[in-house]
């Protein structure tokens, strides 16, 4: 399991990163309730490659803050990549940032279903020169594991997919 020190780790990370390349990130989150967003500022100088977190945990807040389409939620509903996608690309195109994550899931202990049992986290990151790019994860654990490794894994796969696009 991740520990609070190796999140803050794997965000430094991230901080560099961007700021080697003059981007801001913006997190829009819902079942980490503003984790990712918490542990980022956690770091000293943060301000300077942060931009917002967004705690979009209703429906209505996915649809009236990051213009997540209600019939998408509809049709998919909220624990999906295609919501995940929107998310995303609704932060970008709502605040200053250059670079995005997001994260939708079922952190437990109820909520789940048998298409989508407790655990099912959908995690989407966009930045400049990429298409969006989500990703079906399943955590296993309690909630407050299930959401720790939803942060960590939301932060160092950004890390990842930033430095594989420059390579």
């Amino acid at each position: 399991m991740t520990k609070p020190d190796e999140l803050v780790q794997i965000a430094a990370k991230v901080g560099e990163i961007l700021l080697d390349r003059g981007w801001r990130l913006a997190a829009v989150e819902s079942c980490t309730g503003g984790w990712i967003a918490k542990t980022v500022t956690s770091l000293s100088g943060s301000s300077d490659w942060f931009e917002c977190g967004l705690v979009t945990y209703s429906n209505a807040s996915k649809e009236s803050l990051v213009g997540v389409p209600g019939a998408m939620i509809s049709r998919h509903g909220a624990v999906s990549a295609e919501v995940a996608e929107a998310m995303v690309s609704g932060a970008l195109e709502r605040t200053g940032a250059s670079a995005a994550v997001s994260v939708t899931g079922i952190a437990g202990p109820g909520g789940g279903s048998d298409e989508k049992p407790v655990g099912t986290v959908y995690l989407a990151w966009q930045f400049p020169g990429i298409e969006t790019v989500s990703e079906r994860f399943h955590f296993h654990g309690n909630r407050d594991e299930v959401r720790r490794q939803s942060v960590a894994t939301a932060l160092s796969e950004l890390a990842r997919l930033i430095q594989a696009a420059s390579a």
